[in-house]
């Protein structure tokens, strides 16, 4: 695989829109070449009789059916709030921006 070069580097750079540094596409040249080459090897090493995985033990989502139950009223969940208005927890301001 070829190393990939500071124009390639720039390249990915404008389309991520960052702006880096002569000396920093150098380095970071250097460092995507490094981890391509480890993508590459871990290619070479994946035998066409395992499968590709997502993770490395297998997942299993539990599911439970969506049945509604009873909650608390308006006035239960509020009765423990320190501030309340208008059926609403009040909350500090903590921004100054008018909305």
């Amino acid at each position: 695989m070829a190393a990939i070069s500071r124009e390639e580097v720039a390249h990915l750079a404008r389309l991520s829109r960052l702006a880096v540094t002569e000396q920093e596409l150098d380095q970071f040249a250097g460092q995507l070449d490094v981890i391509l080459q480890s993508v590459a090897r871990v290619g070479e090493v994946a035998a066409d009789d395992i499968p590709p995985t997502s993770h490395s033990v297998p997942l299993t989502n539990v599911y439970r059916d969506d049945v509604p139950v009873p909650s608390l009223t308006q006035e239960e969940a509020l009765s423990g709030a320190p501030d309340a208005f208008e059926g609403r927890f009040r909350v500090p301001r903590i921004l100054d921006e008018e909305a």
